[in-house]
């Protein structure tokens, strides 16, 4: 793992942040039902966790001597309530899985600063899919 390769993951980190709060924010527009302001509320409250990973690894990005991405990930379409809760409990568990590995390729590097952080943010998304689990526990079909 060298510095050049983990700006890179970092970059495609910051994407999908971006992405995310883009995704909560059009979620959070499209809920309906009796569950609106409850799904609503749950989709905005998601945003500023999101908004501040991707400050995080922006600057980490900037610091390290790279350029961050301006391009967010594309939010998968969903027309139900049931299909963004799923779209976003896949895109948690993601970024669980991408903040495991770049806190490992960070420890690698000797950056124990950004692998804590990664490791703070592992337990935000960990915190977020688990929510969106119980949330979709007994929704009907």
């Amino acid at each position: 793992m060298d510095k050049q390769k983990l700006i890179e993951n970092l970059n495609d980190d910051l994407a999908s942040e971006l992405g995310a709060v883009i995704q909560y924010l059009t979620y959070a527009a499209k809920a309906t039902g009796p569950y609106r302001p409850q799904l609503k509320q749950f989709f905005m409250a998601e945003v500023p966790d999101e908004q501040t990973h991707a400050e995080y690894i922006a600057n980490k990005i900037v610091a390290l001597g790279g350029e961050p991405t301006t391009v967010p990930k594309p939010v998968p379409a969903a027309s139900t309530n049931k299909e963004m809760l799923v779209a976003i409990l896949e895109a948690e568990r993601r970024a669980v899985e991408g903040y495991t590995e770049r806190a490992k390729q960070a420890e690698e590097l000797g950056d124990k600063g950004l692998a804590v952080q990664l490791e703070d943010m592992v337990r935000d998304e960990s915190g977020h899919a688990e929510e969106t689990e119980r949330i979709l526990r007994d929704w009907p079909l």
